[in-house]
């Protein structure tokens, strides 16, 4: 099973850059999963939950407890739909984009110095091919 089971090697893939991405976020008190959910609300209008967790591969319940950390630092900001009252609106604060716009060239660099490995694989081809599988 360990040297066939897709769903063990692409976890473990998954922890091991999650790590390396945690430990160059943390200056900024950032892990790569509250960055990747920043990155998500920089859009020129603030996205409803639905596409949010959608995007990330949550579900809402998921999505509004990873939101509650970002909301008390003031970097993110949740409200009503004013066009339906059940939806709730995502914004990302002014706080939240200067923090973004720091972290982000350290996650650009981190992603080169990941992909500049020699012998590493193609990750133009791996992420065609994991986005295939989501």
């Amino acid at each position: 099973m360990k040297d066939r089971c897709l769903c063990l090697h692409v976890q473990r893939a998954a922890r091991a850059l999650a790590r390396r991405f945690d430990e160059e976020l943390r200056p900024f008190e950032l892990t790569n999963g509250q960055f990747s959910l920043l990155m998500s609300l920089n859009r020129p209008e603030p996205p409803p939950m639905g596409p949010v967790a959608s995007l990330l591969a949550m579900d809402r319940t998921t999505l509004t407890a990873a939101l509650k950390p970002l909301e008390r630092r003031g970097l993110v900001k949740v409200q009503k739909d004013p066009g339906d009252r059940r939806s709730r609106i995502l914004f990302l604060t002014d706080k939240g984009r200067t923090l973004l716009s720091r972290a982000l060239p350290v996650w650009q660099r981190t992603h080169e110095e990941i992909e500049n490995v020699p012998g590493s694989v193609n990750w133009d081809s791996l992420r065609r091919d994991l986005l295939a599988i989501s």
